[in-house]
């Protein structure tokens, strides 16, 4: 009877003990963090463009990619980038296949048909005439490319420019501003028309490489784009991120940190 009696004791014992040890619950854990996704063409220094950290992994960097972390930082989400040619990122947007899209890109009245559009986060130089330096005294004004074979980013302002400016040009349009640069340097076209930030981007890192004497008119500035009818709800945390951006002059130290990256940013196509 004694043996039973301890034997009980032990058990009760036993379960008072897990009891105690299951009232407290475990820690929860930090909820996760909601992604926004930025769309982008990593093609266009020193706005966005890749280039190898520490590790040697190709990570995103520039202007954009700065502008867009602040934005989803300001918001409480975390960011995710896609990589794809600038031609089809509104209507990936469209789609739905991500939340916004940085790519220098300016509002227009056709765009204005497919996206929504932020408050301005940055204005450029103005649209600038790359070309072979040796060639540089051949283009004293618009008329000068007649004839010529003028290259720009598909689905860009710049196609425009040399549709209706330069008169006479051929326009050459390719997907990939890394390919168009190439196309100029191997002689294969006589031009780039380009945002002003990129031509000098060239230009620094290629002395074969200038700006023609050309005014192509002033900039448009950079905004942000989302579909159309801003079904999420995202244009107003957008909107007070970017105030809040340009009251703390951010854009100023996201130029510096993106241009102090010029020796090292990469080639890459938008694959």
């Amino acid at each position: 009877m004694k043996k039973l009696i301890a034997i009980l004791l032990a058990l009760v014992c036993v379960f008072a003990l897990c009891a105690c040890g299951s009232s407290s619950a475990p820690a929860a854990s930090e909820p996760a963090k909601e992604v926004l996704v930025m769309g982008t063409s990593a093609d266009y220094a020193p706005f966005e463009f890749m280039y190898p950290n520490d590790k040697g992994e190709l990570v995103y960097g520039g202007i954009d990619v700065l502008v867009a972390q602040y934005i989803a930082d300001y918001t409480g989400k975390e960011l995710k980038i896609e990589n794809m040619g600038f031609d089809y990122l509104l209507v990936s947007l469209a789609k739905g296949d991500f939340d916004m899209v940085l790519a220098a890109i300016e509002e227009t009245e056709e765009r204005l048909n497919s996206a929504d559009f932020s408050d301005p986060y940055y204005t450029d130089y103005p649209p600038m005439i790359l070309v072979r330096a040796a060639d540089k005294d051949l283009y004293t004004g618009k008329d000068s490319f007649d004839g010529k074979s003028v290259g720009a980013q598909t689905a860009t302002t710049k196609e425009d420019i040399v549709k209706n400016d330069l008169t006479g040009a051929n326009l050459v349009s390719i997907q990939n501003v890394n390919d168009l640069v190439n196309q100029l340097v191997n002689d294969k076209i006589d031009a780039v028309v380009l945002d002003g930030a990129v031509a000098l981007q060239f230009v620094a890192s290629n002395s074969d490489l200038t700006v023609a004497s050309v005014d192509l008119g002033e900039a448009y500035p950079y905004r942000v784009a989302v579909a159309k009818g801003d079904p999420k709800n995202l244009l107003p945390g957008i909107n007070e991120a970017i105030a809040d951006m340009m009251n703390n002059k951010k854009v100023d130290e996201f130029t510096e940190a993106a241009n102090a990256l010029e020796d090292v940013w990469q080639e890459v196509s938008a694959d």
